[in-house]
């Protein structure tokens, strides 16, 4: 069941909304000026707000200033009642963070049709939110198993080379130890041969060397980018 929290000081009018809101289904709690509303509020956690202007203690745009200050009450929608609804205020609610205006007199109609507007805008926000949690979610699932994907390919690569060092070392000594032994100048060529074979094997090698941080900066890049994508898509 939804809840809406109705603070009004005008006995008759709180009275009259909160009959009219409890008919329709909704969980209703009243409160007679912006101190026991915002009280309320806390405590009630309303997923709507309907609040005059013009009251004792805290006017309506103090509650509303107030409200956004706290994490658990600043997205809750928020709708004015007042009897003045000039262009100035209806800018300075707006610009305090409501949702919408009523001016009194109002309609039972009207009241009704303010309050499953904002309803039906707050579900597509929390749906939009969710969504974008669950790309969030997805792109750290992706640049997770592009990590791990990285790190195997580091340790087989590693294991590689560490292999073909083993061999070309091996081969080296025994070039070696050719020239040492052998005091012809042909096999001292045959000997130099090998050795430069090697040296060139062993550039190659480290030619395979990819660099990691460039890889994954690659990706970080691409998924920044399709994240700009997809917000321009949902503006």
């Amino acid at each position: 069941m939804l809840k809406v929290l109705v603070i009004e000081d005008e006995i008759e009018i709180r009275a009259n909304l909160l009959e009219l809101l409890a008919l329709e289904g909704y969980d209703i709690l009243g409160a007679d000026n912006g101190v026991t509303g915002l009280i309320g509020a806390m405590q009630f956690e309303p997923d709507l707000i309907l609040c005059d202007v013009m009251m004792p203690e805290l006017d309506g745009y103090d509650v509303l200033a107030a409200l956004r200050q706290e994490p658990k009450t600043a997205l809750i929608p928020f709708i004015f009642l007042t009897a003045f609804a000039d262009k100035g205020d209806i800018r300075q609610g707006m610009k305090l963070g409501a949702d919408d205006y009523l001016t009194k007199p109002f309609t039972c109609a009207e009241v009704l049709e303010a309050i499953e507007a904002r309803l039906k805008k707050q579900v597509l926000i929390v749906e939009q939110y969710e969504n974008r949690q669950s790309q969030l979610i997805e792109r750290q699932r992706q640049v997770q198993q592009f990590r791990d994907a990285i790190d195997q390919e580091k340790a087989a690569l590693i294991d590689d080379i560490r292999k073909q060092l083993k061999v070309n070392v091996n081969r080296l000594n025994s070039a070696n130890n050719l020239l040492q032994a052998m005091s012809d100048s042909l096999e001292r060529e045959r000997g130099v041969n090998i050795i430069r074979s090697v040296c060139a094997d062993e550039i190659k090698l480290l030619s395979r060397i990819p660099n990691f941080e460039y890889l994954e900066a690659d990706l970080m890049m691409s998924l920044q980018m399709d994240d700009l994508s997809q917000d321009k898509l949902s503006v």
